[in-house]
C-alpha cells in the first residue's frame, strides 16, 4: 500500500458527488468494497488517451472517490472524466494526455463498512510518434464507419435478480457441499462468492461452476470446520447487482478414541468376609462398554453380591 492509499483511507475526504448515497444506518448485511479488478500502471505519448479501470463490489454499493498526486478530483473537472458502470466497473479517461497529467492517480471506494483504495501511475512521454497514431486514427476511423453503415440496434440491460436461492444450512464435516443460486440478467451477470466477507478464490476444496441452466454452484469437497459461517453472492452486470447472504453450519466429526486403560486392576488379598472393590480407569471414544469377567466367565448383573458401579 502506498503512503497515498494508507492516508487516504484514514483521513477525512470531501464529500463524493458520486449519484450513489448511503443510509446513517445500514440495515441488512454489509460488505466492505473490494476490487475485484485494480488500476494498472501506463507509459503514454502526449496527447494520446489514457483510461484508468477498475472493478469494485460491496453491499451497500460503494461510493468512489478519485484523486491525482492526492488531490480529490470532482465531477466538474473536464479534462479528467469518471465513468461508472452498473457492475461496479469505474474508469477515469484522459482523452488526450498531457504533461500535466502525468502522476499518481488513486481510486477509493467507501461504504458504512469501510474504505478501500488501490493506485495506479501514469507517465507521458514527449515527442512526436511517427506511423503509429495514423493507423490507430485509420482504425478507429474504420470502426466509427461500419457502426454508422449497419442497422441502428439499441442494447438493452437488465439488473441481476436471483431465481433460485439456498437457505441456511447446516452439512457434515469431511463430506461434500454445494451451494446453488439461479441467477438472470442482460448481459449475464458475473458472480462472486465471499465468506465472512472476504472473498472465496477457487482451489481443490473450492470450485465454481456453471451448468447450462444457467445454475451457479460453489461446491465444497470435503467440507472443514473452516468453512463454517456467513456466504455471500453478489451477482453483477452493467445494469447493476443484486446479493444474496446465508449461512453455513458445520457438524464436526465426532472423535474417535480406541480404549485405553489408564489405570488397570492390582492384585488385592483380603480375610474372608470382608467387601472388596476392584477399580479401573478407562477412556475412549465414543465412551466405552465394559465387561467383568470372573476366570474367563462373564458376570452378570443378576448376581447379588456382586455390583458394577
Amino acid at each position: 500500500m502506498s503512503e497515498i492509499e494508507f492516508r487516504l483511507e484514514r483521513t477525512p475526504v470531501e464529500e463524493s458527488d458520486d449519484e450513489i448515497q448511503h443510509d446513517e444506518v445500514p440495515t441488512g448485511k454489509c460488505i466492505a468494497p473490494l476490487f475485484d479488478k485494480k488500476l494498472k500502471n501506463f507509459r503514454a505519448m502526449e496527447g494520446v488517451p489514457v483510461t484508468f479501470t477498475c472493478k469494485v463490489v460491496g453491499i451497500p454499493i460503494p461510493k468512489v472517490y478519485w484523486f491525482k498526486d492526492g488531490k480529490q478530483i470532482l465531477k466538474k473537472n473536464r479534462h479528467l472524466k469518471r465513468i461508472r458502470e452498473g457492475d461496479g466497473t469505474c474508469s477515469l479517461y484522459i482523452e488526450a494526455a498531457t504533461n500535466d497529467d502525468d502522476g499518481n492517480y488513486t481510486v477509493m471506494a467507501a461504504n458504512p463498512q469501510g474504505r478501500i483504495s488501490c493506485s495506479g501511475h501514469l507517465i507521458v512521454q514527449s515527442g512526436l510518434m511517427r506511423n503509429r497514431p495514423m493507423i490507430h486514427s485509420q482504425r478507429v476511423r474504420t470502426r466509427v464507419k461500419q457502426v454508422e453503415e449497419g442497422e441502428p440496434c439499441e442494447e438493452r440491460f437488465f439488473c441481476p435478480h436471483f431465481l433460485q436461492a439456498p437457505g441456511d444450512m447446516v452439512s457434515h464435516e469431511g463430506r461434500l457441499c454445494r451451494l446453488d443460486c439461479k441467477v438472470s440478467g442482460l448481459p449475464h451477470p458475473e458472480i462472486i462468492w465471499l465468506l465472512n466477507g472476504k472473498p472465496i478464490c477457487p482451489d481443490l476444496t473450492h470450485r465454481m461452476l456453471v451448468r447450462e441452466n444457467g445454475i451457479h454452484s460453489l461446491v465444497i469437497d470435503p467440507l472443514t470446520k473452516d468453512d463454517a459461517g456467513t456466504y455471500t453472492c453478489i451477482a453483477s452486470n452493467k445494469a447493476g447487482q443484486s446479493s444474496l447472504c446465508l449461512t453455513l453450519g458445520v457438524v464436526e466429526k465426532e472423535m474417535k478414541q480406541a480404549p485405553q486403560f489408564v489405570e488397570k486392576l492390582q492384585n488385592t488379598g483380603i480375610a474372608e468376609g470382608t467387601p472388596v472393590r476392584l477399580e479401573c480407569r478407562v477412556v475412549g471414544m465414543p465412551p466405552p462398554v465394559l465387561y467383568w469377567k470372573k476366570d474367563n466367565d462373564t458376570i452378570s448383573d443378576s448376581k447379588q453380591r456382586i455390583r458394577q458401579v
